[in-house]
């Protein structure tokens, strides 16, 4: 876990979030939410509305675990998915960020209910072997929903992301721009994926991929 200061956590939300649109990632709305575990008390620093272009200081809210405001405004559209951030920073202490997106590939396979396969090397560079599970759909921001993704955390302990069933993404890491570009590696995943079903389908890794991966980038001090 990353403890950033306030001032740096306001700092890689902007930046993370001007990334995202950069890349081209993000879906025609622009809908989606950030946030950052705070050090010290249950407290995150979280986008306040349901927008992420062009972010401003104004538009960050420190909020409670538990949804009380700290300092600055809360919109509705965002008061109702705190728990979606809370739930995530309880269940995994290891985790300092986390990322909402509508990310549309990747969405893609939220709205069949299917995993993304972890077949694309990318993934690899990130730690990622396992496919990313898909959370049960209930309404947006419920207990229930809340329920639905701490359930899959608690099946995949390490992995990096959930899928949200016909909703969207959810991605988490040790600070918000390494989770960005979790992101935008997850959407051209989705994206290649995809593409090559229409070859007759990806196949996956040799096994010990991973821990060959590793030692490739260590040999250039990629890790």
């Amino acid at each position: 876990m990353t403890n950033l200061t306030e001032t740096e956590a306001r700092k890689q939300l902007i930046q993370a979030g001007r990334l995202l649109f950069q890349a081209g990632v993000m879906s025609h709305s622009g809908h989606g939410n950030m946030s950052v575990r705070l050090p010290g008390a249950e407290r995150m620093l979280l986008t306040s509305g349901g927008l992420l272009a062009n972010l401003t200081q104004e538009q960050l809210t420190v909020v409670t675990f538990d949804g009380e405001v700290v300092a600055g405004a809360l919109e509705p559209v965002t008061r109702e998915i705190v728990g979606m951030h809370s739930g995530v920073y309880r269940v995994r202490p290891d985790v300092s960020a986390v990322i909402h997106t509508h990310s549309p590939h990747v969405t893609s396979f939220a709205l069949a209910h299917q995993p993304l396969p972890c077949v694309y090397e990318a993934l690899l560079r990130f730690g990622v072997t396992d496919d990313i599970p898909v959370a049960d759909w209930a309404p947006r921001g419920s207990r229930e929903s809340v329920a639905n993704i701490v359930e899959q955390l608690e099946q995949h302990p390490t992995g990096p992301a959930v899928l949200l069933a016909n909703h969207g993404l959810l991605a988490f890491g040790r600070d918000p721009l390494s989770t960005a570009f979790l992101i935008i590696a997850m959407e051209e995943a989705a994206k290649l994926t995809l593409a090559a079903r229409a070859l007759g389908g990806e196949k996956g890794f040799p096994a010990g991929a991973l821990e060959r991966e590793r030692e490739h980038m260590r040999q250039f001090g990629s890790i």
